[in-house]
């Protein structure tokens, strides 16, 4: 599984966005990997209307109905088709105190991703909420071309694998090869996040089709 988070780079605005989530579409077709594209919320209905595939969104607030305003709803979301979206990601982190109101009051068939920076936020309170993954994205490496998580920190990985004993875990922060994938699979990880190394890079598709040739489908 790859989540490729479009965070808001000029790459993905407007009609850029349909262009590269049909490259996603593509890549998925081509090797059977299941990817989905992280959006914002003006592109994500728009993105699953044209192309008939699973999205999720950068972020969802606490507060689904009522006199709230300036949040994006959960409710809303489910009910325009969106399948899930990521929280507390290192870029727009959230007060555990939300994080755990947010898990708490989703429904079952809306996927949540949880992104945590260290595996002592994991065993301090995250491993009491239940969302359908886990990331594990420390932000000291989100963007940097020269290292990655998988090679700094993979002994981190590793716990929270074990930490998990399941398959929601997910793994984010400077991955850009295929060698930074396979050892986050060997490590335990069912996948990845990724962002620049694909947004920014001269062939989307290419650089795409690198990191998803590493999974056994």
């Amino acid at each position: 599984m790859i989540l490729l988070n479009f965070k808001l780079y000029k790459q993905t605005f407007a009609d850029s966005a349909i262009k590269l989530a049909s490259t996603v579409k593509e890549v998925m077709a081509e090797t059977g990997v299941k990817i989905i594209p992280v959006v914002s919320a003006l592109d994500a209905v728009r993105i699953r209307e044209k192309l008939d595939i699973d999205v999720y969104l950068q972020h969802v607030d606490l507060f689904s109905e009522g006199p709230h305003t300036g949040y994006i709803s959960i409710s809303a979301a489910k009910a325009l088709g969106i399948k899930g979206s990521l929280i507390n990601h290192s870029e727009h982190r959230l007060k555990p105190g939300i994080i755990k109101g947010i898990v708490k009051s989703c429904p079952p068939d809306f996927d949540l991703v949880l992104c945590l920076q260290t595996f002592g936020q994991l065993t301090r309170w995250g491993s009491r909420l239940k969302p359908s993954y886990f990331a594990y994205e420390p932000k000291e490496f989100i963007g940097n071309p020269d290292i990655s998580v998988a090679t700094a920190r993979p002994e981190q990985i590793k716990n929270f694998s074990q930490a998990l004993n399941s398959s929601s875990l997910l793994v984010g922060a400077g991955i850009s090869t295929p060698q930074d994938v396979s050892a986050s699979l060997k490590l335990g990880a069912t996948g990845i996040l990724v962002a620049s190394s694909v947004i920014k890079s001269a062939d989307p598709k290419k650089a795409l089709l690198a990191l998803a040739s590493s999974f056994s489908v």
